[in-house]
């Protein structure tokens, strides 16, 4: 009922007056490239008094429909095959703030995948561990608002697409009492094996779960043209997400290390 009603609001089929939508559980906020016609607010219902007849609230909003952002690239030369690349990406934007004084942290989503993107990079980037093929990080910007950061890098690849050999995408690292999801790892079963191959010898986490494809990260429009990719998101410890408590007072980084020494024994293996 509530996805009807949303996609009434998005094609403007409702488009006069206000609406008021309860919610008995917590507050999320998201971003989009698009925006309703009139005005929406979400409530927690235990702030309404009972009974009320009326409520009236001011909102201020300008939407900017051509707002500019930036991906940003960088990447370590391989040894022998420097045409051929590894690619490690994460996404380093969230929610922002909300008006002057609600502000969304995201240590979790995405600080966390953006923090392992760049220890990687400091691995990879000290001669002792330079790899055969080059690793290329990317950074992406405007996930939240729908991948468009990934999207339109697929649409203008600064190397071609066919010269990665695998893409691990990187977000939600901050956790992993109960382990971490591979997305796409029915999608590409015999790296899946190589990687839960791994875990299992060195019992860096307590599983691997699989998960089929998704287009819950920037890992999608890659893995659309051909691109073998994975996401990783570790799972279990604190439940924030799209709110004002995912903060990194709050972030366990429970396997935080293991991931990282996971990643690169895999990437020994995609050489």
């Amino acid at each position: 009922m509530r996805t009807e009603l949303f996609n009434d609001l998005l094609s403007g089929k409702i488009n006069t007056g206000a609406l008021i939508l309860l919610n008995q559980k917590k507050l999320t906020w998201s971003v989009a490239k698009d925006h309703y016609k009139i005005p929406v607010a979400i409530v927690l219902q235990y702030y309404l008094p009972a009974g009320a007849k009326e409520i009236s609230f001011r909102i201020s909003e300008k939407f900017l429909p051509d707002f500019k952002t930036e991906n940003v690239v960088g990447y370590v030369r391989g040894i022998s095959k420097p045409d051929s690349f590894i690619v490690i990406s994460a996404h380093y934007d969230h929610l922002g703030m909300m008006g002057r004084e609600t502000y969304f942290p995201g240590a979790n989503d995405n600080a966390s995948g953006i923090s392992m993107l760049l220890n990687l990079a400091s691995h990879f980037s000290r001669k002792q561990n330079q790899p055969e093929c080059s690793i290329a990080f990317i950074a992406f910007a405007g996930e939240e608002a729908g991948l468009v950061g990934s999207k339109y890098y697929t649409e203008n690849p600064l190397f071609d697409l066919s010269k990665i050999k695998f893409l691990i995408n990187l977000d939600l690292l901050g956790t992993g009492d109960e382990g971490m999801m591979v997305v796409n790892a029915t999608e590409f079963p015999n790296q899946f094996q190589v990687l839960e191959s791994i875990n299992n010898d060195k019992k860096y986490l307590l599983s691997l779960k699989q998960r089929g494809k998704a287009k819950n990260s920037d890992h999608y429009y890659f893995s659309e043209l051909g691109v073998p990719s994975f996401f990783f998101y570790t799972m279990g410890g604190i439940q924030a997400y799209h709110d004002i408590n995912d903060k990194a007072e709050t972030l366990p980084l429970t396997e935080f290390e293991d991931v990282f020494r996971l990643i690169i024994d895999f990437t020994k293996h995609l050489r």
